[in-house]
Formats: C-alpha cells, structure tokens, sequence
C-alpha cells in the first residue's frame, strides 16, 4: 500500500444489491434526503450534516483527498441515496485507514446495508489496497455503534480521553478499534455468514415505513 489513489479506490463495489460509488455533487439532493429520514443531524453522537449544509460536506470530503475518500451508499436498483462511509485517516506508508463518517437513512438502519458496506469496504482494504490495518472509531456514547463495531469482530484498542468536539461544543471520548490483515480471513467468513442467514429485503423507499 504504498500508493493510494482514487483510481485504486473508487472501483465498481457492489453487493446484495448495495453500490459504493464516489461521493460527488450530484449525489446532495439524494443525500440530503437520507439525512432528513430520521432527521439524524439531531443526534449528539453524530456528525451527521443539517440539510443545508450537504453541498459543503460533499465539497469537504473530495477536498480532504487522499487523506479521506468518501463514497455515496446507493440502492442498486433505484439510484436512491442511503447514505455515506468513508475511507479516512489514510497512511500508505504503513498500510493503515480507517472506515468512518458512515451513516444512513433511518429505513435503512437495522437492515443487511451496514453489513454489506462493511464487507465491501473491507475487501477491498484488505485484498485490493493491500491494508494491514483497518481502523474504526465511535463516540464512547454512541454504544449502538461499538455494539455494531464489536459485531464485525473488531477488537477494541483503547479510548481517547477528551479527543474531538461533538457538534454542541462538547468534547467527547473516542473508542477505537481495529482488523488487522491476518484477522480478516475469519472476519470475512463470518460477515458472510451473517448475510447468509438473513433474507436481503428491499429496502423501503423515502417516506415508507420500515419494516424494521
């Protein structure tokens, strides 16, 4: 990994009929519907952007290259816009990212898209870019995110103490995780697994109850 380049990183990624692509201007109004199903800027533990202010967080994200990739979550089928993940924290030199700024329309939370994601994004960390560490970070609030960290198998680091704003002006504690390269092989088999054993529903479209 000691080159990374959106070339290497935005390939075609897709499963169970979920698409990575890489996150651009056209993908704001679809975003910005995912952000307002739930309304999730309102969630403290979050960073998720207000309506208003998809246009710069789509702009920040392709400036923070090659630090940061940032891809669009989209409904294969429908082109609809689920939401967003990244690459982040990137360090070819010793073959180091993280997997971070993931979230997703509230019909899709709870479903096989978070699991897919994940798959996908790890895959290719490991098998395409040649990663020997894949990082993931939470706020120490945000428990339904370290249980969903904890579930893929990543083994936990350690917690920043007084490591990063949240968006109401406090400063949060930041639990870290980690897969290295030799963990992947059993991880993978068990993400499939888990993706095996449930039914890969279609996923509501905006404005539908989720069956969730």
């Amino acid at each position: 990994m000691n080159d990374i380049s959106p070339d290497k990183v935005f390939v075609p990624l897709e499963l169970h009929g979920i698409r990575l692509e890489a996150l651009a201007p056209h993908h704001a109004a679809g975003l910005r519907a995912a952000a307002m199903d739930g309304e999730l800027w309102n969630l403290r533990v979050t960073s998720v952007p207000e309506p208003d202010q998809v246009d710069q967080y789509i702009f920040k994200g392709i400036e923070m290259r090659p630090s940061r990739f940032a891809f669009a979550v989209v409904d294969a089928a429908s082109g609809e816009v689920l939401g967003t993940t990244s690459y982040h924290d990137v360090v070819p030199a010793i073959g180091r990212l993280e997997i971070g700024y993931t979230w997703y329309a509230k019909r899709c939370q709870r479903s096989h898209v978070n699991t897919t994601c994940k798959l996908l994004l790890l895959a290719h960390a490991f098998d395409t870019l040649g990663c020997a560490l894949v990082g993931l970070r939470t706020d120490n609030f945000n428990h339904a995110s370290q249980a969903a960290i904890e579930r893929l198998g990543a083994k936990k680091d350690g917690v920043l103490r007084h490591h990063a704003l949240r968006r109401d002006g406090t400063v949060r504690d930041t639990v870290m995780y980690s897969i290295t390269r030799g963990e992947w092989p059993e991880i993978a088999a068990h993400l499939r697994y888990k993706l095996a054993q449930r039914p890969i529903a279609a996923l509501p479209r905006a404005g539908e109850r989720s069956p969730c």
